[in-house]
């Protein structure tokens, strides 16, 4: 593990499993975090504080081109971007309901998000090691978060690891049954299916578009055009998850998320269902998904074999 300094820099070659090509990896300090490189060309950056979070933003797909939506971290993004939902933030970690603290939008009670250390740990491939505090809007912290974010690429696909440990440092912790939650992404405006060009949304259980609202798969791709070319973003949910295959979060407007928290919510309000959850301080909870970038939609993304790829590591 490596603690950020002026000159920071990592570099090594990745080679995964059916992943398996050599691409050139680096990561190396920021003024807002660090910077992911992938063959010295820009492929991400994690932003230690975009709004009331970090995030990772912009997000460049395997053919160059922007992948989440740009604004609101860019206010000049192209006025086609509806500005609706700021909190919806390219690619981030948050809840609704934490202990009955709103860490997913950005209202005046809203909590935050504080990045406290940003690490490189040398390893292949490389990654990010982050820890948050999870504070109340003035500052009382609810919880630790221990993130950790592995970068890959070949020829024709990259992909994110991300994992998330959850520990009740302060005390017990209530994740709130609420449909806003919890790892998400935004997707590029042209990809959204209510811009009707063409995107789409389809999951593991072969439920499309808005009929994907709410239901638990083991996958989920959102593709659609992106400058003149059809490029998708599939979320996989690993099999040791909590409450696996989560539910989804997915929006035709543009909102992509793993949510295993909302099921009264996603059950349109039965009170049978109660989908909260609770873990004793000291305890944890984690959570990892494989964020895909590819061409094509899911059939040319291969992404029912990358789940079954990524469901054999531990």
């Amino acid at each position: 593990m490596t603690s950020f300094s002026p000159i920071a820099c990592l570099a090594l070659f990745v080679c995964a499993g059916a992943f398996a090509s050599a691409a050139e990896i680096t990561i190396e300090e920021s003024d807002n975090g660090a910077v992911v490189k992938i063959d010295g060309k820009l492929f991400t950056e994690y932003v230690k504080k975009s709004g009331t979070k970090p995030i990772l933003w912009p997000i460049i797909g395997p053919t160059g081109k922007a992948m989440t939506r740009s604004w609101p971290m860019n206010p000049d993004a192209p006025k086609t971007e509806k500005r609706d939902h700021p909190h919806h933030r390219s690619f981030w970690m948050t809840h609704g309901s934490v202990n009955g603290v709103d860490f997913w939008s950005e209202g005046d009670k809203a909590g935050s998000i504080v990045n406290r250390e940003l690490t490189v740990l040398e390893s292949q491939p490389p990654k990010i090691a982050a820890i948050n505090d999870w504070q109340t809007r003035d500052g009382k912290k609810v919880c630790e978060e221990h993130q950790t974010i592995g970068f890959g690429a070949d020829e024709a696909r990259r992909w994110i690891d991300f994992t998330a440990v959850i520990e009740a440092t302060e005390g017990p912790l209530t994740f709130g049954d609420t449909k806003e939650g919890a790892f998400g992404v935004r997707v590029a405006e042209t990809m959204k299916v209510d811009a009707k060009l063409g995107g789409k949304i389809v999951n593991s259980e072969g439920q499309t578009d808005d009929k994907a609202w709410g239901k638990p798969a083991k996958w989920v791709d959102y593709h659609g055009p992106v400058e003149g070319e059809t490029l998708g973003i599939a979320i996989l949910d690993h099999p040791k998850n909590f409450r696996h295959p989560t539910p989804w979060h997915v929006r035709t407007y543009g909102l992509f998320a793993a949510n295993p928290f909302g099921l009264h919510d996603f059950a349109n309000g039965d009170k049978n269902i109660d989908g909260k959850h609770t873990i004793e301080k000291g305890h944890t909870l984690s959570f990892r998904y494989r964020v895909l970038l590819h061409k094509g939609n899911e059939k040319e993304g291969r992404i029912a074999d990358a789940f079954e790829e990524f469901a054999k590591e531990k």
